[in-house]
C-alpha cells in the first residue's frame, strides 16, 4: 500500500499515454521508411499508423515499463517490431540501417517540437515559465494548477520520453534499433554472432535495467532540462 501511495498516478498515466503515442510514431516511421525503400510488408499489415493497437508489445510496452515503475527508474520501452523483408529492399544492408534510424529519428523530431513549444511558453508567460521550471526540477505535475499545468506536464513528458526512446533504441542489443546499425557495419561473420546473441537480448535488457545502467541514458536529458530552466 505504501508503494502505491507514493506513486503519482496522474504522472504515471500521462507517461504511459505519452510512451504509447511515442512508440506508435516510432514504429510508423519504421514502416513508412521501409515502404519508401521498396518493402510494402508493413504497409500491408497496417503498420503505417498512429493507432497504438497496431504496435503494442505485451513485454516492451506493458511489462517492461511496469517493472521500471517498480524499480523507480524513468519509463521507457519498445513496441512490436515492424516486419521487414530484406529481399524487397533495393540495397538490403544500407536500407535496413536507414529503416532502423527512422524510428529514433522520429522520436528526436517529436522531442524537438515539444522543446520548442516549451521554450516559447517559457519566454511568453511568467506563469508557464514557473510551471516549466517546477516540472523540470521535480518531474511531477503540480496539483491544483489548472489546465496549463497539464499542458506543461504533457509537453515535458513528451520531450523526455521521446529523447529517452531515441537514446534507448540506439543501444546495440536486440530487439532495439541499434543492433541493426551494428549488424550493418560489422563483417558477415561478426554479424552472424550478433544475430545468434539476439535470443538473449531481452534478458540482457532486464539485467541492465535492474543494475541501473539506463539511468546514464538520461544524463543528456538532464542537461537539456537544466538549460530549459536557465532560459
Amino acid at each position: 500500500m505504501d508503494f502505491i501511495q507514493n506513486i503519482d498516478l496522474a504522472a504515471v498515466f500521462i507517461q504511459f499515454a505519452v510512451l504509447i503515442f511515442s512508440l506508435s510514431i516510432h514504429e510508423a516511421a519504421h514502416a513508412w521508411t521501409a515502404d519508401r525503400l521498396g518493402d510494402g510488408t508493413a504497409r500491408g499489415l497496417g503498420r503505417i499508423s498512429l493507432n497504438p493497437v497496431r504496435h503494442v508489445d505485451p513485454i516492451g510496452t506493458l511489462l517492461f515499463p511496469i517493472l521500471q515503475i517498480a524499480a523507480g527508474v524513468p519509463v521507457i520501452g519498445w513496441a512490436k517490431p515492424v516486419p521487414v523483408n530484406p529481399t524487397r529492399l533495393r540495397n538490403p544492408r544500407v536500407d535496413q540501417m536507414g529503416i532502423s534510424l527512422a524510428g529514433p529519428g522520429s522520436n528526436l523530431l517529436t522531442a524537438a517540437i515539444a522543446l520548442a513549444v516549451l521554450v516559447l511558453l517559457k519566454i511568453g508567460s511568467a506563469d508557464a515559465g514557473a510551471l516549466i521550471t517546477n516540472m523540470a526540477v521535480t518531474m511531477s505535475i503540480p496539483r491544483g494548477q489548472g489546465v496549463m499545468a497539464m499542458v506543461v506536464g504533457l509537453l515535458v513528458y513528451l520531450m523526455v520520453v521521446n529523447l529517452a526512446l531515441a537514446l534507448f533504441n540506439m543501444i546495440p542489443i536486440p530487439p532495439l534499433d541499434g543492433h541493426w546499425l551494428l549488424y550493418g557495419l560489422l563483417p558477415d561473420s561478426a554479424g552472424k554472432l550478433l544475430a545468434r546473441a539476439g535470443a538473449f537480448g531481452i534478458l540482457i535488457l532486464y539485467g541492465l535495467m535492474f543494475l541501473g545502467i539506463f539511468r546514464y541514458l538520461f544524463v543528456p536529458i538532464y542537461w537539456i532540462l537544466e538549460a530549459l530552466i536557465d532560459i
